[in-house]
């Protein structure tokens, strides 16, 4: 399986990175929206989907103006995956399947894109458009077309220690993730020999995964306004600690937004 690795939105808010070893409020980060596309032999597979083209073409309805004062996206129709994809020699239609970690309106606004494609998502993560809070975080004019859902139960195996590990191909695994929401999940994908993790917004600097975590003050503040389940979501990023501490040879493990990460990946394709 051939694996694409894309930035599918930069965004550059405020307080986002390290300033000689401290956090400033005045240092602008860029982070990105880390996407896989997968070349399998049942089509295309995108992992998340990023910020998708009518919502650079007309922002208002589903980035509303307070997320984007503070993310200050590019919207870049460049970035979007649809037209990534067509780079690459591709159609949309080809875009069978699409596995969702969350549905965040920077993770699911390429779903318009895609109306064709199958959407793999937690059980838990649809019940949460239920929730009073998710006409805000769940713009519906990202899933107004009616996606294709393909949720998955609360039951699962084990994985390096993750329990509820569900299948959506012997390649391709959903591995949950709570806390940022509450039907989070990480998508592990082998490829190449090693796993993939793609942990999504499970944490946003890679600093935090060190022996000696550490993470830019403006990015901590949003992972701890963004959380659902607090509890949960610290455990699990302990739980990721461990995984590349005990497993680095064989899981690598990247988030959704930071942009070292997504930069060593796309050089080592190139390579």
């Amino acid at each position: 399986m051939k694996a694409h690795h894309l930035n599918c939105g930069t965004m550059r808010p405020f307080g986002g990175r390290l300033v000689s070893g401290r956090g400033s409020a005045f240092a602008t980060a860029e982070l990105v929206c880390h996407c896989l596309l997968l070349e399998t032999d049942d089509g295309l597979v995108l992992v998340d989907t990023g910020i998708g083209l009518e919502d650079i073409r007309d922002p208002s309805p589903t980035l509303p103006w307070y997320w984007r004062a503070v993310a200050r996206p590019s919207l870049d129709e460049s970035e979007t995956a649809l037209r990534q994809v067509e780079r690459l020699g591709f159609r949309a239609e080809d875009v069978r399947h699409v596995v969702l970690t969350h549905m965040d309106l920077d993770h699911a606004g390429g779903l318009r894109d895609f109306p064709h494609a199958e959407v793999h998502v937690l059980r838990e993560e649809l019940d949460g458009l239920l929730e009073p809070a998710a006409k805000a975080r769940y713009p519906l004019g990202q899933r107004a077309h009616g996606p294709k859902w393909r949720p998955y139960e609360p039951t699962g195996e084990r994985w390096f220690g993750f329990d509820g590990v569900r299948e959506f191909r012997p390649d391709v695994l959903l591995v949950p993730l709570i806390g940022h929401t509450r039907g989070h999940t990480g998508v592990a994908v082998r490829t190449g020999g090693k796993w993939l993790l793609h942990a999504g917004d499970s944490y946003f600097f890679h600093g935090q995964l060190e022996e000696r975590p550490s993470c830019p003050p403006g990015l901590a503040l949003l992972e701890k306004g963004m959380e659902t389940v607090r509890d949960l979501r610290l455990s699990n990023l302990e739980r990721l600690r461990e995984l590349v501490r005990d497993h680095r040879s064989e899981v690598d493990v990247f988030s959704a937004h930071d942009p070292v990460e997504l930069a060593r990946h796309q050089l080592h394709r190139t390579r």
